[in-house]
């Protein structure tokens, strides 16, 4: 499998970079926007691109996504997207261009965080409206979106049990009264170099159920990446996620 890694020279196209011969992938070139040395060229413009790759992996950011999948287009292969902070005019996009090829889109690439979304779901079924839900997600100070696409993707799970229609409540602020049954809260720290830590808590009346997953380096998310990239390689167009990479599995 040959890749071209976007964000090559960032902290998870370096954890890709590492993991890629243990997975039996090949990373044949890269584009960071600020370039440095790498086992593998690495470019800043995609017009300069010779090589071929079959998968683009994006570890980047949702700035650029449309040259990204530009390229992607015209060179007929699929991406992986890890990146967050997309907005609604980038999603637009990811759907327009899944149209013509086959992407993968993930708030988060662990098979552990996954497992987690499944369960929160799950948990909101069977405790319904009578618990309130908060989510806590902690990320090391260098991220620059809040809250993380993983916070969302579990935000999103939860309301799906829920029946939908719930808000979303980031983080408050003075006096904003009693909470309302309505709500799902949405907080994000930063600090330190943590990895990723999120949870899903629901409180109820004298007790609480909590699920939590902990990040302890970046080699999960590089897996998960390489795992859906060697999945996507050959599929039809088409928007994909983790649900279909583990049908049958979760």
């Amino acid at each position: 499998m040959k890749l071209l890694l976007c964000g090559a020279c960032g902290r998870m196209g370096r954890a890709v970079t590492e993991l890629a011969a243990e997975r039996g992938a090949e990373i044949v070139c890269g584009v960071d926007r600020l370039p440095s040395p790498m086992p593998y060229p690495v470019y800043r413009d995609f017009s300069d691109i010779p090589q071929q790759p079959q998968v683009v992996v994006d570890f980047s950011s949702a700035q650029g996504l449309g040259e990204r999948l530009g390229f992607c287009a015209a060179r007929g292969i699929g991406a992986v997207l890890g990146a967050t902070g997309y907005s609604a005019e980038d999603e637009a996009l990811i759907r327009e261009y899944a149209g013509t090829i086959p992407l993968f889109k993930t708030g988060n690439l662990s098979v552990g965080v996954n497992l987690m979304r499944l369960l929160a779901r799950k948990a909101a079924e069977a405790l319904g409206g009578g618990f309130d839900v908060e989510i806590i997600e902690r990320h090391h100070n260098q991220k620059k979106d809040a809250p993380s696409g993983t916070a969302l993707m579990l935000a999103e799970s939860v309301n799906e049990g829920l029946g939908g229609g719930k808000e979303f409540v980031y983080g408050r602020e003075g006096m904003v009264g009693a909470r309302k049954q309505s709500e799902i809260g949405i907080h994000a720290v930063r600090g330190g170099t943590i990895v990723g830590e999120h949870e899903v808590m629901f409180a109820g009346e004298d007790e609480i159920l909590s699920l939590s997953h902990s990040a302890r380096s970046r080699r999960i998310f590089a897996a998960g990446a390489l795992r859906a990239a060697q999945w996507l390689k050959g599929r039809a167009p088409g928007l994909y996620d983790m649900d279909d990479l583990l049908e049958g599995i979760l």
